[in-house]
């Protein structure tokens, strides 16, 4: 199967660590700047390695400057989740709910607007984007989301705005043209079940957004996510990039869930499932723990069939999220207790890598892309 690449191209040295987030000006994607930036990019020799929310590991996830910093460690596409404001823009946070990766909590003009809400069979009590203007967003600060984890990152908070799509894909264009290769992004419709019942769908936007930006079409740097399964079957209609079906160890599509559907994810993952989502899908991006679990100790276990069976499907299997820090690591990989400190991630890197995926999504993409050197041998 020919794998799809990511170049492996990375900077050396911690002074990426300084790499400011600018705020970039408005810029319309022009065939001209696809035409330049198409004649450097998009490198095929290699996995495919994705900054998860940009370069979280060492920026506060879904910023302007994590995901700059994660173009400037060497990575060509970066995952944005997407949620809608009150007034239909589309912007880049985890999920709707922004009391843990915002300062919504010490605006008094906004202590009205926490809500408690059940979004996909989940109770979250908090404040939410649909209930927010873009204009009274574009007023907080991003704060780190687990300081636990990443207390240098709270160095950071209270320093950048919440970033629309749109700022994102101007980014894309800005340091393309300044690093001389394509880059682009891996946006996700988050919660779509949940968000087309209030009357204020992500996929329209979303769709409206490529098209402004001359991205409907083959061969763009996008590449669309969600864990629903009907959206993806709708955008595959409407849209010419490739779409990625998301899958998890348990539970199943909140889609499905609405619907009365019994299917899982489970099912999805079964060698028929994978046939029906290469239906409308190129990609998978399971849970990294459906492709190697861990056993009884927390230790990585034996792979599954899942890449294999995902591959004669005609599926690329992009798994998530790798994370450098002890507490995401298998018991046997972790370097003490410390909840910061870093453990062996290249050993558990190079497994999946062995076991033959086309890429994954990390947290720090600079160690990722050295596990892709090393698997290369470039």
């Amino acid at each position: 199967m020919k794998r799809k690449r990511l170049g492996v191209l990375a900077l050396s040295g911690l002074a990426l660590l300084g790499v400011a987030g600018l705020a970039i000006g408005p810029a319309a994607a022009s065939e001209e700047t696809a035409a330049g930036a198409a004649a450097h990019g998009p490198r095929h020799d290699g996995p495919v390695i994705v900054g998860h929310r940009g370069a979280p590991g060492y920026r506060p996830e879904h910023t302007l400057a994590s995901y700059e910093l994660a173009y400037r460690m060497g990575v060509d596409y970066v995952d944005v989740d997407l949620v809608p404001t009150k007034d239909g823009q589309l912007v880049a946070r985890h999920e709707p709910e922004i009391g843990g990766t915002t300062d919504v909590a010490a605006h008094p003009e906004f202590a009205s607007r926490k809500k408690t809400k059940v979004i996909d069979g989940t109770t979250m009590t908090g404040w939410f984007t649909e209930d927010f203007t873009l204009a009274e967003l574009k007023t907080l600060y991003a704060k780190e989301r687990i300081p636990q984890n990443r207390p240098n990152n709270q160095l950071y908070d209270g320093r950048y705005r919440i970033a629309t799509y749109q700022e994102v894909l101007d980014l894309t264009q800005r340091l393309g043209r300044e690093l001389h290769r394509t880059l682009g992004t891996y946006p996700e419709v988050k919660h779509s079940t949940y968000f087309s019942s209030i009357g204020n769908p992500t996929e329209p936007k979303l769709v409206s957004i490529l098209d402004r930006n001359g991205l409907n079409r083959p061969n763009a740097p996008v590449i669309i996510q969600s864990f629903e399964v009907s959206n993806l079957q709708a955008l595959h209609k409407q849209v010419r990039v490739p779409l990625l079906q998301l899958t998890e160890a348990k539970g199943a599509p909140a889609d499905f869930v609405a619907k009365g559907d019994k299917r899982t994810y489970a099912d999805l993952v079964t060698p028929a499932g994978l046939r029906e989502i290469a239906k409308y899908a190129k990609y998978l991006g399971p849970e990294k723990g459906q492709i190697i679990p861990r056993d009884a100790q927390d230790n990585l276990g034996k792979p599954t069939t899942l890449i294999a069976d995902a591959h004669r499907a005609g599926l690329e299997v992009q798994p998530y999220t790798f994370r450098n820090e002890n507490p995401f690591l298998p018991a046997n990989l972790r370097s003490s207790a410390s909840p910061s400190a870093f453990g062996n991630v290249f050993a558990e890197e190079a497994a999946f890598l062995k076991a033959g995926v086309d890429g994954f999504f990390a947290d720090q993409p600079d160690t990722a892309l050295e596990s892709a050197r090393d698997f290369t041998g470039r």
